[in-house]
């Protein structure tokens, strides 16, 4: 969440893609949380969210 804050989009992807692998149950936060809104114009987000099963 940091790292999204910060505006550094790459290193919040790697964390957000090992939370994922990772099956954290932190992760499926992610769409209410608004400190990722920097993320979400990215094609990276609409990925990982289809990955891990949630509704874009």
């Amino acid at each position: 969440m940091n790292y999204a804050i910060l505006g550094e989009k790459d290193r919040a992807f790697g964390l957000l893609e090992k939370a994922c692998r990772e099956k954290s149950g932190g992760i499926g936060s992610i769409k209410t949380i608004p400190a990722f809104d920097s993320l979400r114009s990215d094609p990276r987000y609409a990925d990982l969210l289809k990955r891990m099963g949630l509704p874009q």
